[in-house]
C-alpha cells in the first residue's frame, strides 16, 4: 500500500535555550530531523511532508531535498493542528506520523507498525516505562483493546498509574485522517488540538487500534533539553559501537568511541580509545587506528595503520601504509602501498607513491611524490605565491635532504637528490644533486655579544 509520511518539526524547544531550532540540534553529527528524514526515506514513501514553524527558513535551507515537501504551521496549536497543515498534500492509502526530535526511531520498528494498518484498523506505537511521567497514557478496556489516549496533564490519578505510554507515532488509513482531524476539539488543559484524540474517535467509529512496541525504549526518546540530547548521543554511540563489533571490529573501549556518519568495515579491525569517525569512512581488513584519532571522509586500505593523535580528512591510506603519530592528512592526500608519514607531517592534495616516506616535521602540499622517495625532516613544498597554487612533482627514488625548501612549480627527476638546507627553485634532472644554499664562512676571533650592565 502507498504511504505518506508527516514529520512534525515546528516546535521551538525553549528548554534548549538556543537560537537554533530544536530539530536542528545534532546527534552524532547530524540534526535530529535529518536522522528522522533518513529513516523516513528508508520506508520509500510516496511523499514526506515536514511541518515546520519556529526557524522555518533555517530548517528548510539546512535540509532541503527534492523528495521533501515543507509545510508551515504558523501557530503552534497542537499536534493535530500540525498534521492538518499537511492534509491537502496527503493522498496515499496509509499515513505515518513521525516527530523531528525523535532521532533514534528504527525503520524496522516502523515497518512492523505499518503492517498493522488496514481499512478498518489503525496502528499506534506505544512504550512501557517504569516512569511514564509526561507521556499520554494508553487506556484499554477489560479485553485489552485500546479505547483512548489521555494526556498526562489531563489524566486522573488512576490513569497516571498506567505504565504504557504513547510515543505519538501513529499510522492511520489515509481515507479517514481528514475526517478525524476535522472533528478535533481544543477543550483540554492546554487548549490544543491533540492528535491523540483521533484514537477515541476511531474507536467510536468501530475501528480497532492495534499497537506495536519498539525493541528499545530509547528509539522513541525525544530531546527537549541538552541533558536529553546528550542521552540520545550516548545511546546512539553505544548502538553504533555494538553494530561495528558485531561486524568484526575490536573496540578497546566502546564507551570512548564516536561515529558521526556512515562507516563500512572489514574484518579484524582494531580501534583504540577516543577515536572519532566522521562522514563517509571505509575501513578495510586488518586496519589499526590508534588512540585520539579523527578520521573523516577517508579510506583506509587493508593493513593500514593510523597511529595516535592523527587527523585525516578526505584521505586515502594505502595497503600496509602508516601515518602518525601526530600526522595530519588533509583533503586529497593519498598514501600508496607501504608508504610512511611520520610525526608532525602535514599533507594536502599530495600523493606519496608506494614505499615513499616522509618521516617527520614536513609540509607537503600540491605534490606528486614517486615510489620509494625519501623526504628528509623539515622539508616543505612552497606551493603558494600568495595568489596561486603550484605543484611539485618528484620521480621515483628521489632523496630530499633535511630542511629543504622546494619552490613550486618544480620537477625532480628519478633518483634526484637535494642537499640538506637547500632552497630549490629550479628543476633537478634525474640522478643529479641539487644544492641551493649559501656558502659557509667561518670568522676567526669573533666575540659573542655581552649583556650590558
Amino acid at each position: 500500500m502507498s504511504l505518506d509520511i508527516v514529520i512534525l518539526a515546528a516546535g521551538q524547544g525553549t528548554r534548549m535555550r538556543s537560537a537554533l531550532p530544536k530539530v536542528l540540534h545534532p546527534v552524532a553529527g547530524k540534526s535530529m530531523l535529518g536522522h528522522v528524514i533518513d529513516t523516513a526515506r528508508a520506508l520509500q514513501p510516496k511523499s514526506i511532508q515536514v511541518v515546520i514553524g519556529h526557524g522555518a527558513e533555517q530548517v528548510r535551507q539546512r535540509l532541503a531535498g527534492d523528495d521533501l515537501a515543507f509545510v508551515v504551521q504558523a501557530e503552534q496549536l497542537g499536534t493535530g493542528h500540525a498534521v492538518a497543515q499537511a492534509l491537502p498534500n496527503l493522498s496515499a492509502e496509509r499515513v505515518l506520523i513521525l516527530y523531528g526530535d525523535v532521532p533514534l526511531i528504527e525503520a524496522d520498528t516502523l515497518q512492523r507498525l505499518l503492517q498493522k494498518v488496514g481499512p478498518e484498523q489503525l496502528a499506534l506505537l506505544t512504550v512501557k516505562l517504569d516512569d511514564p511521567t509526561g507521556y499520554g497514557r494508553i487506556v484499554r478496556d477489560a479485553r485489552g483493546e485500546v479505547q483512548a489516549i489521555v494526556e498526562h496533564k489531563d489524566a486522573s490519578d488512576e490513569q497516571k498509574a498506567i505504565r504504557e505510554g504513547n510515543t505519538g507515532i501513529l499510522a492511520v488509513p489515509g481515507s479517514r485522517i481528514g475526517e478525524w482531524l476535522g472533528r478535533l476539539s481544543n477543550s483540554n488543559a492546554q487548549g490544543e488540538y491533540y492528535l491523540t484524540d483521533v484514537i477515541a474517535m476511531a474507536v467510536a467509529d468501530g475501528m480497532r487500534v492495534a499497537t506495536e512496541q519498539p525493541l528499545d525504549a530509547m528509539e522513541v526518546q525525544g530531546a527537549n533539553d541538552r541533558i536529553q540530547l546528550a542521552e540520545l548521543e550516548r545511546h546512539y554511540q553505544q548502538r553504533a559501537a555494538r553494530r561495528l563489533m558485531a561486524r568484526g571490529v575490536t573496540l578497546r573501549d566502546p564507551a570512548r568511541f564516536d561515529v558521526r556518519g556512515e562507516v563500512s568495515v572489514g574484518r579484524d579491525v582494531l580501534i583504540d580509545v577516543n577515536v572519532v569517525l566522521e562522514g563517509t569512512v571505509v575501513i578495510e581488513d586488518d586496519v589499526q587506528i590508534g588512540p585520539n584519532c579523527v578520521v573523516k571522509d577517508s579510506t583506509l586500505r587493508r593493513g593500514a595503520i593510523v597511529k595516535a593523535n592523527s587527523h585525516l580528512e578526505g584521505a586515502v591510506v594505502g595497503e600496509s601504509a602508516d601515518c602518525g603519530p601526530f600526522a595530519r592528512l588533509r583533503p586529497g592526500s593519498v598514501l600508496g602501498a607501504e608508504a610512511h608519514v611520520g610525526n608532525f607531517v602535514e599533507l594536502k592534495n599530495a600523493t606519496l607513491g608506494d614505499g615513499a616516506k616522509a618521516g617527520h616535521l614536513s609540509y607537503l602540499g600540491d605534490a606528486e611524490i614517486g615510489a620509494r622517495t625519501n623526504i628528509g625532516a623539515g622539508t616543505i613544498t612552497c606551493n603558494y605565491d600568495g595568489a596561486n597554487k603550484f605543484r611539485t612533482v618528484m620521480g621515483e627514488d628521489v632523496f630530499i635532504g633535511s630542511n629543504s625548501s622546494l619552490v613550486a612549480p618544480l620537477n625532480l627527476g628519478d633518483g634526484a637528490t637535494t642537499g640538506a638546507g637547500s632552497t630549490i627553485t629550479e628543476d633537478v634532472p634525474s640522478h643529479t644533486l641539487g644544492l641551493g644554499r649559501g656558502r659557509q664562512r667561518n670568522i676567526e676571533g669573533w666575540q659573542r655579544p655581552k649583556k650590558q650592565s
